[in-house]
C-alpha cells in the first residue's frame, strides 16, 4: 500500500473517531446565583467518553507520526489512557525517538507521553523479520490462552528474538504473568516489559 492510501486509511479512521467523540459526554451546568457550587462527583475509573477520547489521541497521535517524514510511524506502538499516551516499539536512532516524543507532545488532548521505544541493535533480514512474525503470533496467541491476562490491552513486537510487551494493565499481576506467558514461548530470547498500570 503507497503512502497516499496510507494517510487516505489513517483520515477515515480518524475521521470515523472524532465524529462520535462527544457520545456519553454530559453537560455541566454552573450554579444558578446565589446557589452552592455542587461537590464534583467521584471520578470514574474508564467510562466511554474516555475511551473515545483515548481512541482519538492515538488516532491523532499516530496519524501525525505517520505524517512525518523523520519517523518511522509504522514501527512505533501507540497506547492512550486518560490522556497519557504511551510509545513503544524498535527505531532506527536517539533522533527518532525524540522526534516522535515531541510529534505525541504537540498532539491536543496529550497529558504525558511515556517513551518505551528501543533502539534497534542491528538490522534485520527477511528471514528473520519472518521468525519474529511467527512469533509475535505466539505470543499472541498465548497471551489470548491466558486466562488472568487481558491480552486486548498488550501491544507485541518482536526484533531479533526479543519481545517488547506494551500497553496499559489493571493491575502488577497481568504485567507478571503477560511476562512469563511471553518468556515461555519458542523462540523468545528476552523480554522487554514495557506494561503500565492503569490510573
Amino acid at each position: 500500500m503507497n503512502t497516499q492510501n496510507k494517510l487516505l486509511v489513517v483520515a477515515v479512521s480518524l475521521a470515523s473517531v472524532l465524529s462520535i467523540a462527544g457520545c456519553g459526554k454530559s453537560e455541566e451546568k454552573a450554579p444558578a446565583p446565589g446557589e452552592a457550587p455542587k461537590a464534583a462527583a467521584p471520578e470514574a475509573k474508564t467510562t466511554v467518553g474516555t475511551t473515545i477520547d483515548d481512541s482519538t489521541i492515538t488516532t491523532k497521535v499516530k496519524s501525525a507520526l505517520l505524517a512525518d517524514a523523520d519517523v518511522k510511524g509504522l514501527d512505533i506502538k501507540v497506547e492512550t489512557n486518560k490522556g497519557e499516551v504511551q510509545l513503544s516499539g524498535f527505531v532506527d536512532s536517539q533522533a527518532q525517538i525524540d522526534r516522535a516524543i515531541s510529534i505525541a507532545r504537540g498532539v491536543e488532548g496529550v497529558k504525558n507521553v511515556d517513551n518505551k521505544m528501543t533502539l534497534k541493535t542491528t538490522q534485520t533480514t527477511v528471514g528473520e523479520k519472518i521468525d519474529d512474525g511467527i512469533i509475535t503470533t505466539k505470543v499472541k496467541g498465548a497471551l489470548v490462552a491466558e486466562s488472568g491476562v487481558d491480552s486486548g490491552d498488550i501491544a507485541v513486537v518482536t526484533r531479533d528474538g526479543e519481545v517488547q510487551l506494551s500497553g496499559f494493565v489493571k493491575d502488577q499481576s497481568q504485567i507478571e504473568r503477560a511476562t512469563q506467558v511471553a518468556r515461555s514461548v519458542e523462540g523468545v530470547k528476552n523480554v522487554i516489559n514495557e506494561l503500565s498500570v492503569k490510573k
